[in-house]
């Protein structure tokens, strides 16, 4: 689905209200198979955690399952506008109406998976407040659509679509962004569905030059505490 406005605007006006649990209970539903760019956040997470004890924060978890991808020494919780089994470690907020917070807790990781497009206006606000809840040498990983694709897909609850390098500067505000590279590279404007292309892409972790920006369907950001 698509927009009528283009990069730089919101997606659609409204967006980040009109999209609520009614509307996030449902989709969520979308998410309990890991889909590949889960699957490949799981492999960087377990990478940064490197077998010692982390504790770990996913803003915007869904249904958790990045959770059930995880090394045991990665002690998971979640945080989400639409929580489908209650437990312990998972608390179910909107955090574009409260602070992102899990009680006092702080974390060596904090996770932010296909969040940031869904956040209106807030979006340098709860850059701010992922940094008070991280751990002095945390890490904060997350990803966001490259809306420069030569075949972008701009879904129609997102409310925050910027030009890559403007999210990114807004990034380096809060954070240094130690490494920054595609969730995968992709003709089309989606992340890679056949088993050869997924395969393909699981290690990469380099930028092309020139061509990249144009297939890179969204990257990852590996950050720290300013």
């Amino acid at each position: 689905m698509s927009s009528s406005t283009g990069v730089g605007g919101q997606a659609r006006e409204g967006a980040a209200d009109i999209y609520k649990r009614d509307f996030w209970i449902e989709e969520n539903q979308k998410h309990i198979p890991a889909h590949y760019r889960l699957q490949k956040s799981a492999r960087i997470i377990n990478a940064i955690a490197g077998g010692a004890e982390r504790d770990l924060l996913d803003v915007g978890c869904g249904p958790a399952t990045l959770g059930r991808l995880l090394q045991p020494n990665i002690r998971y919780h979640g945080i989400d506008i639409a929580i489908h089994e209650p437990a312990p470690n998972l608390i179910e907020s909107d955090i574009l109406k409260k602070p992102i917070r899990f009680a006092d807790q702080r974390f060596d990781i904090v996770a932010a998976l296909g969040l940031f497009e869904y956040v209106g206006a807030s979006q340098a606000e709860k850059f701010g407040e992922i940094a008070q809840i991280m751990n002095e040498r945390g890490r904060f990983v997350l990803t966001y659509t490259n809306f420069g694709h030569r075949d972008k897909h701009v879904f129609e609850a997102f409310s925050n679509v910027r030009p890559l390098e403007e999210f990114r500067a807004s990034l380096a505000r809060y954070f240094t962004i130690e490494r920054s590279f595609p969730t995968s590279y992709n003709w089309h404007g989606g992340q890679p569905s056949k088993a050869l292309l997924k395969a393909a892409n699981m290690n990469v972790k380099a930028n092309i030059p020139v061509i990249g920006p144009k297939l890179a369907v969204e990257y990852f950001f590996i950050c720290s505490p300013r």
